[in-house]
């Protein structure tokens, strides 16, 4: 049986509002206990975030819903085509902060496609990888002849969690931040780390005609959840043997109490195990498929921080397959951390910055930290 070469032949990106700067910040998300945040300093050093931004106006009010910022990311790759948008033959959706449980994230953005056909949607749950599974399901629809072209998105919005009426006032002491960088990440991190945005890919069998396409040459993943308990979560409790338990098995008052739907992270777990893993599979990938590490011209690494910048660099160099800094395109000072979305929106760029040049390849890494999945391909300018 012969299969199909599967392209990405446009990318797009959506971001609402204006691009919020570290100093107003809190105008957007407000102050815990009405003070500044003592911890914010240390931790922006960190991750290196100059940018990001928000679905909200000043004051917390909300301005776009998940599903919305994704739908817009879909009709730019088409320059909002009816006819084009009518012919989507698939629809792939990832995201960890859909606006409700049920129904499902990708047919609220569907429903807000009313261009389109009644068509499959699907929706991948997770968080960071999300983006990558709905990518993989749509590359392998393709591959396969079940479709001739799918649309893959991913997408967050992170911010309505993080405004100061229902975040969690949990921020450590500003000397343990000083100390150790790891306890900055278990709480108050992420309120000066999540972004909100979409990015959507249009993929095909059939190449662009004019201008570049990027073969997909491969897709794999791996999770490591049979050997790690969960390092991040949310809606649920972790208990002291590291097993979780679900909101739906506590009171009203207990998940209003404990916080049970603000997002929570093991530290300990998250410095022991995030870097090591991810560079475990994708040597083994490498190493299976008979790849060299030398041919790759352009490295894109999902990082929730600047923080393991250095630690990647360090990890590859240990197991055999350094890649020096020039090689690597990462925007997340621009853009901040935008998990399912954050490898699509490295992409877009790049796709659009007129630097690719046919023949040249591009790895994507991205690691999950919820129980250490991690997502990895290799795409070839053509």
């Amino acid at each position: 049986m012969s299969f199909n070469q599967v392209y990405i032949t446009n990318t797009s990106s959506f971001f609402p509002n204006e691009p919020v700067s570290n100093d107003d910040m809190e105008s957007y998300l407000g102050f815990i206990d009405q003070k500044p945040s003592k911890s914010k300093r240390i931790v922006l050093r960190n991750n290196g975030i100059k940018n990001r931004f928000y679905a909200l106006n000043k004051g917390g009010k909300s301005t776009h819903t998940n599903a919305e910022m994704t739908a817009n990311a879909v009709r730019s790759l088409f320059n909002n085509d009816t006819s084009k948008l009518n012919a989507i033959e698939l629809l792939t959706c990832g995201t960890s902060s859909p606006d409700q449980m049920m129904p499902s994230h990708a047919v609220m953005v569907h429903g807000a496609l009313p261009e389109t056909k009644n068509i499959e949607v699907v929706s991948p749950a997770g968080v960071c990888c999300a983006g990558m599974h709905a990518f993989k399901y749509a590359y392998l629809a393709i591959k396969t002849g079940d479709v001739h072209n799918a649309v893959a998105t991913g997408s967050e919005r992170f911010s309505r969690s993080l405004v100061s009426d229902v975040f969690e006032d949990e921020a450590q002491k500003l000397k343990q931040l000083e100390e150790n960088p790891y306890i900055g990440f278990e709480k108050e991190f992420l309120r000066w780390m999540l972004s909100d945005g979409a990015a959507a890919f249009a993929m095909s069998d059939t190449p662009n005609e004019k201008g570049i396409s990027l073969r997909v040459d491969w897709v794999e993943g791996a999770s490591f959840a049979n050997e790690k308990e969960a390092c991040m979560y949310m809606g649920s409790e972790k208990l002291a043997d590291g097993t979780l338990t679900s909101y739906m098995d506590y009171s009203s008052e207990d998940i209003t109490g404990k916080s049970l739907l603000s997002i929570k992270q093991d530290v300990k777990l998250l410095s022991e195990n995030i870097i090591v893993l991810g560079g475990i599979k994708l040597k083994e990938i490498f190493d299976r498929r008979k790849l060299d590490v030398t041919k790759v011209d352009y490295f894109l690494p999902h990082m929730s921080s600047e923080f393991f910048k250095s630690k990647i660099f360090d990890q590859l160099i240990v197991n055999g397959m350094g890649i020096p800094y020039e090689k690597w395109f990462v925007n997340l000072s621009t853009v901040g951390n935008v998990g399912a979305s954050s490898v699509y929106l490295m992409v877009d760029e790049l796709f659009h910055s007129g630097k690719l040049q046919k023949g040249q390849q591009i790895l994507l890494l991205v690691p999950e930290s919820s129980r250490f999945s991690y997502m990895y391909a290799m795409l070839t300018v053509c």
